[in-house]
């Protein structure tokens, strides 16, 4: 671990793997071992070699040797490799001094090798002096540097021909600002579907080890100035006090999560400065061309203005009017370059902030306490990752508008105030009045957003929960009661995302209107102030342009506002998680393996440990030390806090005072015949240590440890038949076989502990069935490889989306709110294009005696048509807004009826992270996005639409230009959509490895940190990052490439239309010129629009077909069967019934189980006994159907159960699993989801299970609730909670899948007796794991290689000495 935390920054750098070296077809060495060995041996030789070489020169001098070219060469040879050693050394400090971690090998193997540049150097002289013409040594030294040399070169040629470089750093100029650069991926794209191995390498300076590291240290050094002190974080419950039934939404989140009582100068950190720090230098370069972009959007106006004074003068020259077109092309052909290097300037910076909140996110996860871990659960630390940075993201593009959208507003008002004088006031006043419109929506915005997200995380976390315990849910039939709690929340979530739809429709009403409000406002006061006042063409037209300028900022705004305001509720959740209180590694002192003989491997002194600051300690007063060498064990009762002081040691607690140090393993079992060998045994009773001594002492003593044997004399021998009594307790240093009851292994370099949970090596169903897959499969390796893999990955559909697709989604909406919606569309363009074109008309009017006629009319239907145009785009926006939750609502309830209805190989094959994706991700786009993505689809459609009639109504002569400019348009777009499709499809496949990386992270986060392998973890996290941003980078590019020349097709039409109008302008009016080129100035940011949305629809599109994607997987078998229903007191005699049975775990794997005849009369107690991969845990499986048989039947009480629904059966059967899960929520419903039983009957059971006064103690009693998995529980508390299950459904048959692994003597003893009572009339089935339990059975069944071997009572089996009578010599009880 020292040489590989030496030769990489993360520590996941190797010296040696025999996979890559050795175990391959194309060998190659590890860059430690290149930048260590491969350095080091040729300099070891020759400074080996000098001191005996210079002491022969030295003696033996032959003469001087005159300087040749030859000698002169060596000479410069080797002073120019000590240059270039020095020039490595130094580019390494330079990288240092900009923050950025360099291994130390790259410091120290140039200086070596510069060193021994010089030493060969000065050899070379010497040998010059001295009369030596020819040196072996030195030829040595030379050869041994060319062969080492070769092997690193061919190395890294190997390593570039892999690479995959991105070609914008070696692109030229104009490549750059056209885009060019990214055309042969489009065109790759277009021949066939994009694939992972066609994706380039990220450029360095957006990679994670470049990006996150800056983030973090500026954190740590914001943070170091915000808190002069230790901040005092008090973490509260998750409201366990809420009544049952509240369906209130807390939106003040950090109540919840976190209360600082802070000092009076303490401030909070302010993560937003440290964002700017980070990413403000480079993002800053987009207010430049921002700011260069508003400029010069004005300049359309104004030569439009130009060129309607241009058509009214018949005098003016032609020559003018092609100056004037030619202009305004130029002019929005450098609006379109600039406007694109501003926006991929945001988008790559949106990618970093996201890059480095991502791995800001995993590094915390990775170090805080488990107070805080209570606070922030799997499924908000998920949202963080995926939801909340995805918000920074977005807003990257949105922040220049804070300031631009202003700037474009004031500018545009000054220009119509030079057009129309101070009418225009009467326009500002309608904006000042929608201003606190708009703040009341956003404040409501920000509301439902903190609401939204809480649901969410909530919603997350219990789906996290459903599929890491899915075994247990299928096992107790309880898919449908947890069903309705994720649906309970769904339906919160909900409520709220409708009443955002609702508020989002008015803001839609507003934005949309504002700005005809504006014109109409202005327009009105402008003709009634003064009859003199005539509203002509150039006035109209270029006051239209301006007002459609003014739009895009109006509507906008909102949408910034929105953003911001979505960015600052994640902000504040990122920087309340940042600021969760962090583990402590240096609380316990960790020395070095060989520090001296005789000392202590552990020595702890008056140490107390808690939980949590604040809380009561778990453990007091403990104090003892372990010589080196000695073998412990650590004894004691349910809870009595054996599992927390080796947490303890492990630095997984508070230490609140004393003093531990550490350099040894540790072992922990429940098996007590292992005690007589070991050195030391510590007894723990109440968080205290009551005895400590040898095992002989404590006997002698006759205290608590004699008490506790007694009890459990007669599972003395009790040990696993496969363990043999030679678990590695031989001499100190050996390593310890993997026992069944589970290990914490401590090595005595101070590599930390790690503790083998509940699943027995021998007995795990799932690595027995692994264990037989491979040792089937390897017997014809010819087959399928499909068929090896355990895990799916997710994988990325190719081509275009289906129309299914969107057919399937505008049902989920409902076909009449979809048709309704395109129908308002509709009419609110055709009344946008009605006022426009009557708008035309009217400045066409003649003026008489200085005043227009019908002035009252035109102004009247204006309005009249305006108000339609407010009225249809009200109701577009309400149904839209409605539809999309209607839809969302749709899909969730399919997506979890059909997760839940897959079977249990569904769940083997398919990593969490696949799932977790789906719910989070995937159903957030279809929840945010497609809604919004719609409404902007439609409208850019019906703009770019409408602006074509408009035109060709003006100038006919335009229908030559604009069929071929759309076909060019169409073919762009339809050559964009098959790469950026693919692209968007590829970065949500390499999106699922980050979340299901991260919650292997946070489930298995105190073993990483037990063997101190935290760096290797966020490498690997860091890579699936890039992975997944190596995908979303060429998506961000391709979107500005098709972008800068569809507006180029744009801009062709600008140039056409107002070509065309100064070639007629004899036979045009005034009003007809400028209401078409007013309308072909909007269609360059249309298209623009149109092309974004239609690709933004299309890959937004992508999210519904990923959730439509597991509709269509195989199901298990119908829950129920009405017509095939048993009697409901059925099974009332409990025989169970195999006929010729066998079982498979999939089609094209061999059988596990064959011809099983054996039958199981009601009420008897069986055995099922069998070495590791028999089929044991496969027969209950069968038993239960979570596998089909692959032939014969199982019978019970005459009923077939092939035959009959899964719910009907699994009800009927009850198992205590080996696992004992427990989910988040009360003890109440972990026992009765359903709430079937009364209260009576629930504290019943718990008093038979022997945990009523546990229960009774606790402030909640049965509503106290349980954390994430159980983990305010003890392991022996949980399996009791198993057991009270049980004892709940009381059902004829019991399956007992012995938990060894877990339960200590006391429990498993508690749970035998109550077995033996309460289940006396039932038939049990028991999953022996140590064979003392079953010896007063009835019958064993005795399995091997999937078939029963024996079968009967133990006495007779014992007596046939076969393969029973083995394991029971085995085990020691004969």
């Amino acid at each position: 671990m020292a040489l590989r935390g030496f030769c990489s920054a993360d520590g996941s750098d190797p010296l040696w793997e025999w996979n890559v070296t050795w175990n391959t077809s194309n060998p190659d060495f590890t860059k430690c071992f290149q930048n260590t060995v491969l350095v080091w041996v040729p300099c070891a030789y020759l400074w080996v070699c000098f001191p005996f070489y210079f002491l022969h020169l030295s003696r033996h001098d032959r003469g001087y040797i005159q300087m040749t070219h030859l000698n002169k060469a060596k000479t410069a040879l080797g002073f120019l490799l000590w240059i270039v050693c020095w020039a490595d050394l130094f580019y390494s400090f330079w990288e240092r001094s900009w923050g950025r971690f360099v291994a130390p090998v790259l410091l120290v193997s140039p200086t070596l090798l510069g060193v021994t540049m010089l030493l060969a150097t000065f050899l070379i002289q010497l040998e010059r002096r001295k009369g030596v013409q020819s040196s072996g040594i030195m030829l040595t030294f030379w050869l041994i540097a060319l062969l080492c040399a070769l092997a690193i070169l061919r190395s890294k040629i190997m390593a570039a021909l892999k690479e995959n470089p991105c070609p914008e750093s070696s692109a030229s100029f104009l490549s750059r600002i056209t885009f060019w650069w990214i055309t042969g991926m489009m065109v790759q794209g277009y021949r066939q579907p994009l694939e992972s191995a066609d994706l380039w390498s990220l450029n360095k300076e957006d990679m994670s080890e470049q990006v996150v590291p800056i983030l973090v240290k500026n954190w740590k050094k914001e943070c170091a100035k915000a808190r002069k002190q230790p901040v005092k974080v008090v973490y509260s419950s998750k409201d366990p006090a809420r009544p049952k039934g509240s369906s209130k939404v807390d939106v003040n989140e950090e109540a919840e999560a976190l209360i600082v009582k802070s000092p009076a100068k303490e401030r909070d950190p302010s993560l937003f400065k440290v964002l700017y720090k980070t990413f403000g230098p480079y993002f800053l370069m987009s207010f430049l061309f921002k700011a260069l972009h508003d400029l010069m959007m004005f300049a359309g106006p104004e030569i439009l203005k130009l060129l309607i004074n241009f058509v009214n003068d018949q005098q003016a020259p032609d020559w003018q009017g092609y100056f004037y077109t030619a202009l305004l092309f130029i002019s929005a052909c450098l609006q379109t370059l600039v406007l694109h290097q501003y926006f991929h300037i945001c988008f790559v910076s949106g990618m970093r902030v996201k890059t480095a909140v991502i791995g800001a996110v995993y590094r915390k996860a990775l170090v805080i306490t488990n107070s805080a871990r209570k606070s922030s659960t799997v499924g908000e630390i998920v949202n963080l990752m995926s939801v909340d940075a995805q918000r920074f993201m977005d807003l990257a593009t949105y922040l220049n508008m804070v300031w631009s959208a202003p700037l474009q507003v004031i500018l545009a008002l000054y220009l119509l105030w030079l057009n129309l004088g101070p009418s225009v006031l009467a326009g500002v006043a309608v904006m000042i009045l929608m201003v606190p419109v708009n703040a009341v929506m956003a404040m409501k915005t920000k509301t439902y957003q903190v609401a939204h997200m809480k649901s969410k995380d909530n919603r997350i976390k219990l789906m996290n929960e459903i599929l890491n315990g899915i075994k247990v849910l299928k096992l107790y039939a309880w898919e449908l009661a947890f069903k309705d709690k994720v649906l309970a929340i769904r339906q919160e979530e909900l409520k709220v995302l409708k009443k955002s739809a609702y508020l989002g429709a008015v803001g839609t009403f507003t934005w949309v209107c504002t700005p005809f409000l504006v014109a109409l406002s202005t327009f009105a006061v402008y003709v009634t102030i003064d009859e003199n006042n005539i509203l002509d063409a150039q006035k109209a037209f270029v006051s239209l342009a301006l007002f459609n300028i003014l739009r895009f900022p109006l509507n906008i705004l909102p949408m910034v506002i929105s953003s911001i305001v979505q960015a600052s509720v994640s902000l504040k959740r990122l920087r309340i998680f940042l600021s969760h209180e962090e583990l402590e590694p240096d609380s316990i002192e960790r020395r070095p393996g060989k520090d001296g003989g005789g000392a202590n491997s552990i020595t702890v002194k008056n140490a107390t440990f808690t939980w949590a600051r604040g809380e009561p300690p778990t453990l007091s007063g403990i104090t003892f030390s372990v010589p080196e060498g000695s073998l412990v064990a650590v004894v004691g009762q349910v809870g009595c806090g054996k599992s927390s002081l080796l947490s303890a040691l492990l630095a997984e607690m508070e230490k609140v005072e004393g003093h531990v140090a550490i350099k040894t393993r540790l072992l922990v079992t429940h098996g007590i015949s292992y005690l007589p060998q070991v050195d030391v045994i510590i007894v723990m009773s109440g968080g205290k240590i009551s005895e400590m001594g040898s095992y002989q002492e404590l006997l002698a003593r006759d205290g608590d440890f004699a008490e506790f044997l007694r009890t459990y004399a007669s599972a003395e021998q009790e040990q696993d038949e496969q363990d043999n009594g030679s678990a590695g307790i031989g001499g100190p240093g050996k390593e310890g076989k993997q026992m069944e009851n589970g290990m914490l292994v401590t090595d005595a370099v101070g590599k930390q502990m790690q503790r083998q949970l509940s699943n027995s090596s021998t007995y795990s169903s799932d690595i027995g069935r692994h264990c037989n897959s491979t040792a089937e499969l390897q017997k014809d390796e010819a087959k399928k490889e499909e068929a090896w893999k355990l895990v799916e990955a997710d994988k990325a559909q190719t081509g275009q989306v289906k129309l299914s697709v969107y057919w399937g989604y505008m049902r989920a909406i409902g076909l009449f709110l979809s048709f309704l919606s395109i129908l308002l569309f509709i009419s609110n363009h055709v009344a946008s294009l009605a006022s426009n074109y009557w708008l035309s008309l009217w400045t066409d009017d003649p003026v008489v005696n200085g005043t227009q006629e019908h002035t009252t009319v035109r102004l009247s239907v204006y309005g009249g048509l305006g108000i339609l145009q407010g009225l249809s785009v009200f109701g577009y926006s309400m149904a839209v807004s409605l539809g999309g939750v209607l839809a969302s609502r749709r899909l969730h309830v399919d997506l979890l009826h059909h997760v839940l209805r897959s079977p249990m190989s569904f769940f083997e094959r398919t990593p969490s992270g696949n799932l977790v994706n789906r719910f989070s991700k995937e159903l957030d786009t279809v929840d945010s996005m497609i809604p919004q993505v719609i409404k902007m689809f439609m409208g850019s459609l019906c703009n770019v639409i409408g602006a074509c009639i408009v035109i060709l109504l003006a100038t006919p002569i335009a229908a030559i230009v604009i069929p071929p400019l759309g076909l060019i348009y169409f073919f762009v777009q339809r050559f964009y959509v098959a790469s950026s499709r693919q692209l968007k499809r590829l970065e949500s496949v390499s999106r699922s490895p980050v979340y299901s990386h991260f919650n292997q992270t946070l489930l298995g986060v105190s073993v990483i940190r037990a063997f101190e392998e935290q760096d290797r973890f966020i490498h690997q996290s860091d890579l699936k990052v890039d992975d997944n941003q190596k995908a979303y980078y060429p998506s961000i590019v391709a979107n500005r490439w098709l972008a800068v020349r569809l507006e180029c097709v744009g801009n062709c039409i600008v140039l056409f239309a107002s070509l065309f109008a100064v070639i007629s302008r004899h036979s045009l009016s005034a009003g007809l010129v400028g209401l078409s080129v007013s309308y072909s100035l909007q269609v360059t940011t249309y298209l623009n629009w149109l092309v974004r949305m239609s690709s933004e629809m299309e890959t937004n599109v992508v999210a519904v077909e990923r959730l439509k994607e597991y509709s269509e997987i195989e199901k298990e078998a119908p829950w129920r069967i009405q017509e095939m229903t048993p009697p409901s007191d059925w099974p009332q005699v409990g025989r169970v019934e195999f006929r010729n049975y066998g079982l498979r775990y999939r089609e094209d794997l061999d059988l596990v189980l064959k011809r099983i005849n054996v039958t199981i009369n009601g009420g008897e107690k069986v055995g099922i006994v069998g070495r590791t991969g028999a089929g044991k845990s496969s027969l209950t499986l069968g038993l239960f159907r979570i596998n089909e048989p692959a032939e014969g039947e199982i019978i019970i009480d005459d009923v077939n159960i092939a035959k009959i629904g899964l719910h009907d059966l699994r009800f009927k059967i009850t198992i205590i699993p080996q696992d004992p899960v427990l989910f988040s929520g009360s003890l109440r419903m972990n026992l009765d989801p359903f709430s079937k039983y009364s209260d009576e009957e629930v504290w019943t059971a718990l008093e038979l299970a022997h945990l009523k006064d546990f229960v009774s103690s606790l402030p909640d009693k049965l509503n106290h609730e349980c954390a994430e998995g159980g983990e305010n529980l003890s392991v022996g508390q949980r399996q009791l909670l198993c057991l009270a299950r049980a004892l709940l459904r009381k059902t004829k048959i019991l399956v007992l899948d012995e938990a060894t692994a877990a339960v200590d003597l006391e429990t498993d003893n508690l749970i035998q007796s109550t077995i033996r009572t309460q289940f006396d009339d039932c038939t049990v089935l028991t999953i022996a794991h140590r064979l003392n339990t079953i010896m007063d059975y009835m019958r064993v069944i005795v399995l091997d290689k999937g078939e029963i071997l024996e079968c009967g009572s133990p006495s007779d089996l014992l007596q046939q000495k076969g393969l029973f009578y083995t394991m029971a010599k085995d085990a020691g009880l004969v």
